[in-house]
């Protein structure tokens, strides 16, 4: 995944090597310890027109004297009280200028009387680490693996960050490293092409995250049968590749408190079944299963940051393909619950593998909890583009306090309604109901409405993020295909509301 830099924390001074990195306020001032440099920046800034607007930056030469290859000037100043989001996006806009530099210091010396937290700090650190994330592991390299490796460790930037207790740092670097890491992760499984990550496979990826102290356990088709989980194993069964259900668990609360808990869906590849997809795009259904990615990449951030909570997540892994033993429409299947299904339309499949993993979910865990990530409907997408996920939730706590986290995290979500009228929609003719609407109408809220048949009143929250897991638009500490998009906002969640202080 490229080439990560190396970061450290040092104690804060007035310059450093290679290139200095200087914070520049509104009309361009900077803080005291850099008043060696304000007669030359402000003339520069003057000359350019650079008022210290967030994010926008002044590229100048040192002087001589200083011994530093450039200086660059990033502006800081927003009328808005700064998030979480806005320091990765400038830890990800210096990452950006600064590209292909040995060596890079940053000074963390604000203008003005307010000065950053670690935990600010650590999040610009993940945004420099977040914006060098490459997924290149399929390109060709004209040397050895281990020339390669050397070449890679070389051109990595290492970065100094000048903080003015570097000691402080300890806590707040190791949570935004889990959680950086984490997106990373399921960045990785969102890219990794169909062909090397299928079912069995993505199964395997969660099995290392025991490394972290995850409990994995591991369900195959015979054991899926004899729960009666057929509303997934019916979307399985086009394909070669068997199914698997992965059940994840971190124990970080006490013995006695009862978990929450995070499902995702793990459509490897999505042919859209015997109900084909249109040719064009179709590649990008290696990414159907951005809800597991990011199920997968959130249990690594909480069990590698040690937080302090009992978290279980659950993903089903299929492959929907077409073969002569493909699910049809028509096709009418009996969920793990004993809900029977009208299959109309077999690319509707997310949320009869969803189904399952819920009601089994509920049923063994009892948790205070679930919620759901799938890339479910495209008719999301239409609703809201690439820049917010769909949220639909029973419970109105829940939902308000993802909207929350969604807003400082950076990851947005927009609740979209439930009610008795879209549940209507879903009623079956020859069973208890279908899994699709009526038409085009209403297409993200009646695959919600479906989901909530199977979450027998704990309280919910199902997240559409079919615009955001994959191709959503590139952002300063994102240029990957793959965002990762989840991981940030559920460890927030967490962080804010469940753990034990």
């Amino acid at each position: 995944m490229g080439s990560l830099p190396t970061i450290r924390f040092e104690s804060l001074r007035e310059t450093g090597e290679g290139v200095l990195v200087v914070p520049a306020g509104k009309d361009a001032k900077v803080a005291d310890a850099h008043s060696g440099l304000s007669a030359l920046i402000g003339r520069a800034a003057g000359t350019a027109k650079f008022k210290g607007k967030a994010l926008s930056t002044l590229d100048l030469i040192a002087p001589a004297e200083t011994g530093l290859d450039r200086l660059l000037i990033i502006g800081t100043h927003s009328d808005d009280s700064p998030q979480e989001e806005d320091w990765l996006k400038l830890g990800g806009t210096i990452a950006a200028k600064t590209k292909g530099s040995e060596a890079v210091t940053i000074s963390t010396a604000m203008p003005g009387e307010r000065q950053a937290e670690p935990s600010e700090l650590a999040a610009l650190a993940a945004g420099l680490r977040l914006r060098a994330y490459e997924f290149d592991r399929y390109k060709t390299k004209k040397g050895s693996d281990e020339e390669d490796s050397e070449k890679a460790a070389a051109s990595a930037t290492t970065y100094t960050i000048l903080v003015t207790d570097p000691s402080a740092m300890d806590a707040a670097l190791k949570r935004e490293l889990a959680i950086t890491d984490g997106t990373m992760l399921a960045r990785d499984l969102v890219n990794e092409p169909a062909n090397v990550l299928g079912p069995v496979e993505f199964a395997e990826r969660i099995a290392g995250l025991t490394k972290v102290g995850v409990e994995v356990e591991i369900l195959g088709e015979d054991e899926l049968r004899d729960l009666k989980m057929n509303a997934l194993l019916g979307v399985a069964q086009g394909s070669p590749r068997p199914p698997r259900l992965a059940i994840m668990r971190w124990n970080g609360g006490a013995d006695s408190e009862a978990p929450i808990a995070f499902i995702g869906k793990g459509v490897v590849f999505d042919t859209g079944g015997i109900s084909i997809k249109p040719a064009a795009s179709m590649d990008e259904m290696k990414g159907d299963m951005g809800g597991a990615a990011a199920v997968t990449g959130l249990m690594h951030a909480l069990a590698a940051r040690s937080a302090k909570v009992n978290v279980v997540g659950i993903v089903g892994l299929v492959e929907n393909s077409v073969d002569g033993n493909a699910q049809r429409p028509g096709d009418i299947v009996t969920a793990m619950s004993g809900t029977t299904i009208e299959v109309l339309n077999t690319d509707a499949e997310g949320r009869l593998v969803l189904a399952d993993a819920l009601w089994y979910c509920q049923d063994r865990f009892k948790p205070k909890f679930m919620i759901n990530l799938a890339t479910l409907t495209g008719a999301i997408i239409v609703a809201l583009g690439n820049h917010h996920a769909g949220l639909f939730s029973n419970n109105d706590e829940l939902a308000d306090r993802l909207m929350a986290a969604g807003k400082t995290s950076g990851e947005k979500v927009w609740r979209l309604p439930l009610a008795p009228e879209y549940d209507k929609m879903i009623e079956g003719k020859f069973a208890d109901i279908k899994n699709i609407g009526g038409g085009r109408a209403a297409g993200s809220i009646t695959a919600a409405q479906f989901l909530k048949r199977f979450v027998n009143d704990v309280p919910w929250a199902h997240l559409d993020i079919a615009g955001t897991a994959m191709g959503s638009p590139s952002n300063a500490y994102n240029q990957s295909w793959a965002s990762g998009f989840g991981v940030r906002l559920l460890e927030r969640l967490v962080a804010d509301h469940y753990e034990t202080r």
